[in-house]
């Protein structure tokens, strides 16, 4: 973390923080990873309670699987701790300050025998809405991942296309959730791009990724025999979003208390569980 990843970043829309977690903080980070993914097989389907969101899919391949869940942390406190981390202050304050708010906090699952899993090219710039809440994205957001599993072609790596970022924001022809729509080079020569050009976003167990919103990504299936999960946390400079759990003032961690308004529009008319069928 001594500044390597500052010009990559800029230069190339990403960069990866090799090691910042000791295996001993791995292995706490997939406990809790297991203990929320147990939690979700528990709803026949997808389930939300407030910001908590778990998506729950049926699997050509598994049957019944959790994909993903939001604020996770609400209800882990292993992953509440490793949000507000002191190295992922480190790795984002030369780029966005010490004052951040938190507008993304994720698990992802990819787990063998899947056929599902994929997540179609795209830009992070497409879920901050409404637009007026998020302010000079270009400068103030970046999202992380933290690899708990080794991360390459073979189980479904984040792909990315470097230096897309410099693009601006672009108008995708798919339509549909992320989620649901395979890996496709098709969309890539829709806008004009190569991709040929593209990479695997390859890590180690305890690697932090960092990318930015305007930064074309996806992911493939895992065609692996191990997991691959992968904890996001996505910030921004606080001054500039209106929405958002504080995540750091003046560079102190935030404990998260009573949900905010984050993405989930019904928050405060439609707090309690429920399923979303």
């Amino acid at each position: 973390m001594a500044g390597a990843h500052l010009d990559h970043y800029r230069e190339l829309g990403y960069a990866v923080v090799r090691a910042v977690f000791r295996p001993d903080e791995v292995r706490e980070l997939a406990l809790a990873c297991d203990r929320v993914y147990r939690e979700g097989l528990r709803h026949r389907t997808s389930f939300r309670h407030g910001n908590l969101l778990f998506r729950v899919a049926n699997d050509a391949g598994l049957g019944r699987i959790v994909r993903m869940v939001q604020w996770p942390a609400y209800v882990e406190p292993v992953l509440a701790r490793y949000r507000t981390d002191p190295r992922l202050l480190a790795i984002l304050e030369p780029l966005i300050g010490a004052d951040l708010k938190q507008i993304i906090n994720q698990l992802h699952w990819k787990p063998p025998g899947a056929q599902g899993g994929e997540f179609g090219y795209h830009q992070d710039i497409r879920f901050r809405r409404p637009r007026e809440a998020y302010r000079e994205p270009a400068t103030s957001y970046v999202q992380t991942g933290i690899a708990i599993d080794r991360h390459h072609a073979g189980n479904g790596a984040m792909t990315v296309l470097p230096g897309s970022h410099r693009l601006g924001e672009l108008s995708f022809a798919t339509t549909g959730r992320v989620m649901d729509r395979a890996l496709s080079d098709a969309d890539l020569v829709a806008l004009g791009l190569d991709p040929a050009a593209k990479i695997d976003l390859c890590l180690e167990p305890g690697d932090v990724a960092l990318w930015h919103l305007h930064t074309i990504h996806g992911s493939g299936p895992n065609l692996s025999a191990g997991e691959r999960r992968f904890y996001l946390n996505g910030y921004v400079t606080a001054a500039n979003c209106d929405r958002g759990e504080w995540a750091f003032r003046a560079g102190q961690p935030c404990a998260l208390g009573e949900p905010v308004l984050v993405h989930y529009e019904d928050l405060h008319t439609r707090p309690e569980p429920h399923y979303l069928d």
